[in-house]
């Protein structure tokens, strides 16, 4: 249970760093701001955590994939 908390944390993570990136690029460059390039950044890792941690998941047996599709 704790290890889809931790993948639905993330996921709510990385959504909130796409709106980040979102705000700024609606903005005027300001030189104080970080650049969006940082989150969107953030963004791609924790994406690439998110299917690391899916994976040994997977393979550790703490999920299991549906047996049949329908």
């Amino acid at each position: 249970m704790l290890f889809k908390v931790v993948i639905i944390a993330l996921l709510l993570f990385m959504v909130y760093n796409l709106f980040r990136a979102l705000l700024l690029m609606n903005k005027k460059p300001d030189p104080d701001q970080p650049s969006m390039t940082k989150y969107i950044g953030r963004r791609l890792m924790i994406s690439v955590a998110i299917v690391i941690l899916l994976l040994l998941g997977l393979l550790t047996g703490l999920i299991t994939p549906n047996p049949r599709p329908y």
